[in-house]
């Protein structure tokens, strides 16, 4: 028996096409931490079944933008301190790996264009896509290490932490108008053009705590 017979190949399936419009609701802050994903309704609305809307929120809380708890269904995650902090801790320890060695100019040339898209980006004062543009920079810092997985693995890390700047960026103004932004990542992009590894790490751990603890002040006001 061949073991691929029975494989179907399509493209994007229905399931994935709610999934991606359902995650872009919730990046955009349309369906808020803790609303209820009622499938039924959303089957409904699409002219689609139920299993097919199941289907697409199982594919979310794979993602990590939902969570399914007993007798309450499926939710919008809802992010908590530890989750804040546990989220900072595995960031931190995957940029500073990548700072760990000096990078050649032409190693660095997507750093240097992820942080001219976050410039770009900081202009619109448009939250959202500050904070795509903000970790895209940060993702690239962790591409240095040159492995896939580490790039998927820091890929779903970052959709979390995007959720989360996001929600405090809507539900704190002051958040979206930090105006050392751009200081800080024009100030990781010298370091780490400097050649010097230790002071790449350094600049990334100053930075890195310090926005984690402000982002944590923002959370902590949020849940008093």
């Amino acid at each position: 028996m061949n073991p691929v017979e029975n494989i179907t190949l399509r493209r994007t399936s229905t399931a994935q096409q709610v999934a991606d419009g359902l995650s872009d609701a919730i990046m955009r802050g349309e369906m808020p931490p803790g609303a209820p994903i009622r499938e039924s309704a959303i089957a409904a609305s699409l002219g689609i079944s139920r299993n097919t809307v199941r289907e697409a929120v199982r594919m979310l809380e794979a993602g990590g933008l939902v969570r399914h708890t007993m007798h309450h269904g499926a939710t919008v995650i809802d992010p908590s301190q530890d989750d804040l902090a546990e989220l900072y801790r595995a960031r931190m320890a995957l940029e500073l790996a990548a700072a760990a060695v000096p990078r050649t100019k032409g190693e660095l040339a997507p750093v240097r264009e992820a942080l001219h898209d976050l410039m770009a980006a900081y202009e619109t004062r448009d939250p959202a896509g500050i904070a795509e543009k903000d970790l895209a920079f940060h993702a690239a810092i962790v591409s240095l290490l040159g492995s896939k997985r580490i790039d998927e693995f820091y890929g779903q890390l970052a959709r979390e932490l995007r959720f989360f700047l996001v929600v405090l960026s809507v539900e704190d103004r002051e958040f979206e108008s930090q105006d050392s932004v751009i200081e800080e990542h024009t100030s990781i992009m010298a370091a780490l053009e400097s050649g010097d590894p230790e002071r790449a790490r350094a600049v990334l751990t100053t930075i890195l705590t310090e926005t984690g603890q402000r982002v944590a002040a923002i959370f902590a006001n949020r849940t008093t």
